[in-house]
């Protein structure tokens, strides 16, 4: 696709639509009102007749007039004093795909009011609007079906109009948005394929393509090497499958290099390719929607790919590890204890809590591997969804200052995170008769449990971020398809773009 950026007014710009944001409920003055006027006064009627109002990501397709627009696509942004970035990502999203099913080539975008809105002023807003129509042209239907008629169109050309800005910075800003976006769904992609279709080799063999398109290292671990690393919780987890398992080593930079910032920074990502408990096995109802247990692994592995194409070279480490959670004659029992990598040592009392098994190995061969930092990235517990829904990805960290510095990249990436605390009265109920601890307790403060069992295994400033609720969309909304929702892939580029040389 093609990227614009323009300093023309909107009514003289080709292309085969022209969207065209409104804030709150539409007032026809300015541009607007001249826009409506060249429309042949299409917008103000549609506003009269009720059909354009104040509801965010409301649109209506109209008529452009004289304008040199083949058609107007007029959208609602919300309240002014309820956008932010997020919402202006979900904007462009949501005008790529309203345009689904239409024979659509070339898109413009006029930028309007919204600078006025969001920190950053034009540059912000180009670069998120770009991402947004990147991230919205995904349609998970596509991934093993030919035609898809409602598919969002495939733009030839993307247009950004700012009357009387400077084109050069918005454009650059605007490079960066089509970047980022391309790598969400990079991982959108991976994470909405089947478990039949993608095992934990198969993740191995995605990132190694992966790496050598990027220039980036890679390790694959396989289970013998594991086990003389003892990685002993990794393995439990892993063997019960005829898939076996794969920790997954991605590394950009030269080896023990730190960035500019001063760190060795490691993502880690749960990589469940398919999760059905194990012999804990879970009840059959939404059991197909464990083919996106492997999110984390898909968002680190996309991330550290979108770094490289932003910041060659800049020290990174993405650390996936790949596994199925079957029931099977090698799986894991409840009762089993099994030795970390950081030689503690975990009662399993129920083999469906394997994602923080998986973690906690992978966390200790970060350590071994130099990181400074660590962020984990997990759809770990349904606690957090039933907290906070879909909207608000959980997060704990330790120490606090590390964890602002992530909060303050996902603030950049227009992502929401809830800080939760560790209530150290609850780590009792991890206690074993037989093991150092459980690997679960009683439900109640179940989230926070979970958090203090990966706490375990940092000992270097980490932060966990659990997505179970925000992976994945259980229906489709006006921003995004049904499926992966390639959540914390922005924040974890920003924060590893915060330690980029300038």
């Amino acid at each position: 696709m093609q990227l614009r950026v323009v300093a023309d007014q909107p009514w003289e710009v080709a292309a085969d639509v022209l969207a065209v944001p409104f804030i709150g409920e539409p007032v026809f003055g300015g541009l607007l009102a001249e826009i409506d006027k060249r429309s042949g006064r299409e917008l103000s009627a549609l506003a009269s007749f009720g059909e354009l109002g104040g509801e965010r990501f409301g649109a209506v397709v109209a008529a452009a007039g004289e304008m040199k627009a083949g058609r107007l696509l007029a959208v609602g942004a919300g309240d002014a004093d309820t956008i932010s970035r997020q919402v202006v990502v979900r904007l462009g999203s949501a005008i790529e795909r309203r345009l689904g099913g239409r024979s659509v080539k070339s898109l413009a975008i006029w930028l309007g009011d919204l600078p006025a809105h969001v920190d950053g002023g034009a540059e912000a807003v180009a670069e998120l609007l770009a991402r947004g129509v990147v991230e919205g042209s995904f349609e998970p239907a596509t991934i093993y079906r030919d035609n898809v008629k409602s598919a969002p169109p495939e733009l030839s050309e993307l247009i950004l109009v700012a009357p009387g800005a400077d084109v050069a910075a918005l454009k650059k800003a605007a490079d960066r948005g089509v970047i980022m976006g391309e790598g969400a769904n990079l991982a959108r992609r991976l994470d909405n394929r089947a478990a039949n279709d993608v095992s934990p080799e198969v993740l191995a063999q995605e990132a190694r393509a992966i790496a050598q398109q990027h220039g980036l290292s890679i390790d694959v671990i396989e289970p013998e090497q594991a086990e003389k690393l003892g990685m002993g919780m990794f393995l439990a987890v892993g063997r019960g499958s005829a898939n076996p398992p794969r920790m997954i080593v991605l590394r950009s930079g030269a080896e023990g290099a730190k960035d500019a910032a001063g760190r060795r920074l490691a993502m880690v990502g749960k990589g469940v390719c398919f999760d059905s408990g194990g012999i804990s096995i879970k009840p059959a109802d939404h059991m197909e929607e464990m083919k996106m247990d492997k999110t984390g692994a898909c968002t680190v592995i996309a991330a550290i790919a979108t770094v490289a194409r932003l910041a060659p070279g800049t020290p990174l480490l993405a650390i996936a590890p790949a596994v199925e959670n079957m029931p099977g004659p090698h799986s894991a029992r409840p009762g089993d204890v099994v030795k970390a990598m950081n030689g503690k040592t975990v009662d399993i009392l129920n083999t469906d809590a394997e994602g923080r098994l998986i973690l906690g190995d992978a966390m200790c061969y970060a350590e071994k591997l130099g990181a400074t930092h660590l962020v984990d990235v997990a759809t770990l517990t349904g606690a957090v969804s039933r907290a906070f829904g879909d909207q608000m990805t959980g997060a704990f960290g330790t120490p606090q200052a590390w964890y602002d510095t992530v909060a303050a990249a996902g603030a950049r990436a227009g992502e929401r995170y809830w800080q939760l605390p560790f209530i150290e009265e609850y780590r009792s109920d991890l206690d074993s008769w037989y093991a150092d601890f459980t690997n679960t307790g009683s439900p109640e403060g179940g989230l926070i449990k979970s958090a203090l069992f990966l706490r375990e295994f940092a000992t270097v400033p980490w932060v966990h971020l659990d997505i179970a609720g925000t992976a994945y969309f259980r229906k489709k909304t006006a921003y995004a398809p049904a499926g992966a929702t390639g959540v914390s892939h922005a924040t974890l580029v920003e924060l590893a773009l915060a330690g980029a040389k300038a």
